[in-house]
């Protein structure tokens, strides 16, 4: 199976899609949908960065699943949270994309 059709990788390309859908104009309910969700996914990827013993990507994980969670909101104001989705959204494509092979076109 190749890494990029890993349920893992699935999480990080549905939360990415969620967090730039964000930048668009929409209801109050979609972005507590969107908070539910990454809490959800982001504790499900630092459980597995846990599993594979990788601490950094953990750490990262676990502090934006605190980050996004939707509890104990955090007020950044709407121009810093969109720039907190892109760049986000960003690094989970590039985590995805990371190990794909551009020259040959497949997978390592």
């Amino acid at each position: 199976m190749s890494k990029i059709n890993t349920p893992y990788s699935k999480i990080k390309i549905v939360l990415a899609i969620l967090f730039f859908l964000c930048l668009l104009d929409m209801p109050y309910g979609f972005f507590m949908f969107v908070r539910f969700a990454a809490l959800v996914g982001f504790g499900i990827l630092a459980y597995k960065a846990s599993e594979k013993d990788d601490k950094t990507e953990m750490i990262i994980f676990g502090a934006l699943a605190l980050l996004f969670q939707p509890f104990f909101k955090i007020t950044l104001g709407r121009e810093m949270w969109n720039i907190v989705d892109v760049i986000v959204s960003g690094w989970l494509i590039y985590s995805v994309l990371k190990n794909r092979s551009f020259v040959t076109g497949k997978f390592k």
